[in-house]
């Protein structure tokens, strides 16, 4: 083959590869930040967000006390997940609580039943749950109300999505369109 046809084949086939993806959401691929997170289930098993694999890992830290941003943000992802069908059941949320003085893991399962057997609750330890949130760079604080146990928390309020090969992909923030969110959900899946 002539060297200017073999170069011409190269070139073509080089503009052929993937384009990158372009998100609605915040674009985080490559973070060195919120790269995994251990907690224990109720039987004492330990689990790690790399085991997930295979599916979509949205993360969000949130309490069930929360009046607004948590039940919105989980109610769309159960509406989004419900019109992706099929597809839709390759999403799994976990929803770590900022609260677990109040949240114990029987509370979080039952809140998180509301929104679909793919969500999971998560209650870690004090001062496990101040290095989880460190590691994402979450912020929660709480805040005074009538009673000593009718305080409030602020909240950093946003997912963190992880792609089917447990990579960090992007973060969500709160207020982002539903239909954005869904678009974002299924170019990763479709790029699995």
């Amino acid at each position: 083959m002539h060297l200017g046809t073999l170069l011409l084949c190269v070139f073509a086939l080089m503009s052929c590869s993937d384009k990158p993806l372009s998100f609605n959401s915040v674009d985080i691929t490559g973070a060195e930040y919120a790269r995994d997170l251990v907690w224990r289930d109720k039987a004492g098993l330990e689990h790690h967000l790399q085991d997930a694999k295979g599916q979509l890992v949205l993360v969000f830290f949130g309490y069930t006390q929360c009046p607004d941003v948590c039940p919105t943000s989980l109610s769309e992802l159960k509406a989004i997940k419900a019109s992706l069908g099929e597809s839709g059941k390759k999403i799994k949320a976990l929803f770590i609580t900022v609260d677990p003085e109040r949240d114990s893991q029987e509370v979080l399962d039952a809140y998180v039943a509301n929104f679909g057997e793919d969500f999971s609750g998560v209650s870690l330890p004090a001062e496990q749950l101040k290095l989880a949130a460190k590691e994402f760079k979450v912020f929660y604080q709480k805040t005074p109300g009538p009673t000593p146990t009718s305080y409030g928390i602020e909240h950093t309020a946003g997912f963190y999505v992880y792609d089917t090969h447990g990579q960090l992909r992007l973060f969500v923030r709160y207020g982002t369109p539903q239909e954005s969110l869904m678009k974002d959900l299924q170019m990763l899946l479709e790029h699995a």
